[in-house]
């Protein structure tokens, strides 16, 4: 397993990690079982978050024994001092441990990160934690390469978080930036949320980036485990015949894919397109329906409320049919 130095933060983290928002369908006796095979094969970086239902209570359980293996990482969506305080304590409740190696400030868009680092912000209340020892570094994830390029500038943020896969590339020269200021870069969604159907392949991608410091395929099962360790314990390089295959997969992807640029905002009626999308892909892709359907429900204004007017499309740099992909949520959610 090759290991690779996280930033600044001095963790040695392995190349590939565990992502955990799967382990939500399954149990906490199946997520012990990946705990201790994860133990066995050096993958020592675990992926969760509070807004993941049971995942940091699975993997509090699976953990029991052998925490000390591994850097563990999660994060919240609190905006607010009092919030990110009570998140920290729950989460290392949830985890059974008294340490967490990086709290990370989850997906903020650019007028929450103002939130976030202002006055009574989330960001007071993680740094107090920093100083009590109960999280041991700061980080922050992002859908949004306008947040991503912001947080580059931000002294406290010691990782970033963002897709890339082999349909998603429009990070590439902020991953790049990450590397030369000594920010780790964490991958999120290096399978395109499971629209790459062929995990290996994707993985190879992936890991063929030196600007990626750890990629975080979601995993929810021994098998699953396995079969990405295949493409970690090999030498990473890609063949000819590799390289027609992800081209073919960006051809048929690319025009159905959202890639969470935000160029089509705002929207006239104030539909939060990106995540709109975001959640239709964990409806479709992911067997997790019941929470993806919890969190689109959460949005103000949802998928039918499209009057058709095609500004978005307009806007969008990748040619969507962004008002016939928001008749299909609007179907598939039904609402």
């Amino acid at each position: 397993m090759e290991y690779r130095e996280l930033g600044k933060t001095g963790l040695k983290v392995s190349r590939m990690g565990f992502g955990g928002i799967p382990i939500q369908r399954t149990d906490a006796e199946e997520t012990k079982k990946i705990m201790e095979k994860l133990a066995a094969e050096g993958i020592n970086y675990i992926d969760t978050a509070r807004g993941y239902t049971v995942s940091e209570e699975y993997l509090g359980y699976g953990l029991e024994g052998i925490r000390d293996q591994f850097v563990l990482a999660t994060k919240s969506m609190a905006r607010t001092k009092e919030a990110m305080a009570k998140d920290v304590e729950i989460s290392l409740k949830n985890l059974r441990t008294d340490y967490i190696d990086l709290y990370q400030i989850h997906n903020p868009s650019m007028e929450q990160l103002e939130q976030v680092t202002g006055p009574d912000g989330a960001l007071e209340a993680l740094m107090e934690a920093k100083a009590q020892g109960k999280i041991g570094h700061i980080g922050l994830t992002a859908h949004s390469t306008a947040v991503f390029e912001k947080a580059l500038d931000l002294d406290w943020v010691e990782t970033i978080m963002f897709p890339y896969n082999i349909v998603e590339n429009q990070g590439e020269a902020l991953m790049k930036a990450c590397e030369e200021k000594g920010i780790g870069f964490i991958d999120m969604k290096p399978l395109a949320g499971g629209a790459i159907e062929n995990p290996k392949l994707a993985l190879k991608y992936v890991l063929s980036n030196p600007s990626v410091t750890v990629a975080i395929p979601g995993m929810g099962s021994v098998e699953e485990l396995e079969q990405n360790l295949e493409v970690c314990q090999n030498t990473i390089k890609i063949t000819e015949e590799e390289r027609a295959e992800m081209a073919a997969i960006r051809e048929k992807l690319g025009n159905s894919f959202c890639r969470r640029c935000g160029y089509c905002a705002p929207c006239t009626v104030g539909i939060d397109i990106t995540n709109t999308f975001l959640f239709a892909g964990y409806l479709e892709r992911y067997d997790l329906a019941e929470w993806a359907k919890n969190r689109y429900s959460a949005l103000k204004v949802k998928a039918s409320a499209c009057i058709g007017c095609g500004k978005c499309e307009e806007r969008c740099p990748y040619h969507l049919p962004i008002r016939e992909m928001l008749k299909k949520c609007a179907k598939d959610f039904g609402e």
